[in-house]
């Protein structure tokens, strides 16, 4: 598993926890994310935009 800065790592913690709450809700779409690895990639995500130093994504092929 994948070690992260503390500010990315909390990050992916408050997201996980809006996840399982069903509060958590992906991008233009609106509908309610329920994927652990999509909740994970939003934390990270949100902590890029933050500056926190996380590094680039993985590219899909």
């Amino acid at each position: 598993m994948a070690k992260y800065p503390a500010k990315a790592q909390e990050k992916v913690k408050e997201t996980m926890h809006e996840m399982k709450e069903g509060k958590l809700k992906s991008g233009k779409s609106d509908k309610k994310v329920t994927n652990s690895k999509q909740a994970i990639a939003i934390g990270l995500s949100e902590a890029r935009k933050e500056g926190a130093k996380v590094p680039k994504k993985a590219s899909s092929k």
